[in-house]
């Protein structure tokens, strides 16, 4: 028959062996998680864009966005003259660098609506060519949001990396006049305010 003085220095033992290889084994994964760091994002740059869509100095990126929407043309006669695909109206969906659904786009007027209930109007300010299948990039001057948030303060919006959009394949006439086209386009958003 065992002691209870031996079952307790039994006990005891297992206690201290467990608590050792629980604190060697945290101090092994702190260890490893700490030299393996994950890189810090990189600040956004506008080093590689156009002059005429970059945002005046004096101001800082409030919010990056990635979105994927659809444009509704319809082919109408111009000011000008010409016929052409007339934008009638933007939506798109803006999701935040971790993949959140954030921003609600719509138009005209070109509207963001976050998903904090803050909003923006955007005119727009400027436009460079990002080829022939793909929409302008583009440069937009924010109205002030009346609404708490976290568009409240945006002063611009950019409107790079983009993709798609254009009608080339079908032609614009007056024998088509009035039929309607919804292209799928891409692009990212860029929000701004001042520093």
């Amino acid at each position: 028959m065992k002691s209870t003085h031996t079952t307790s220095l039994h006990i005891a033992g297992k206690s201290l062996l467990c608590t050792s290889l629980m604190t060697i084994g945290t101090a092994l994964i702190m260890g490893a998680c700490s030299s393996n760091k994950l890189p810090l994002p990189k600040e956004y740059s506008q080093d590689t864009l156009p002059q005429s869509v970059m945002v005046p100095s004096g101001h800082k990126v409030a919010l990056e966005t990635r979105a994927a929407g659809v444009l509704d043309y319809e082919c109408r006669a111009t000011p000008a003259g010409p016929y052409a695909w007339v934008l009638m109206s933007p939506r798109a969906n803006l999701l935040d660098l971790s993949g959140k659904d954030v921003i609600a786009y719509s138009g005209p007027p070109a509207t963001w609506t976050h998903i904090d209930g803050s909003r923006i109007v955007g005119n727009q300010v400027s436009v460079a060519s990002n080829g022939e299948y793909n929409l302008p990039l583009q440069l937009s001057r924010a109205e002030p949001s009346p609404s708490a948030g976290a568009l409240q303060g945006v002063s611009f919006i950019q409107r790079i990396k983009t993709k798609g959009g254009v009608e080339k394949t079908k032609p614009c006439t007056t024998m088509n006049a009035a039929e309607k086209v919804t292209l799928p386009y891409q692009a990212d958003y860029i929000f701004w305010r001042p520093v």
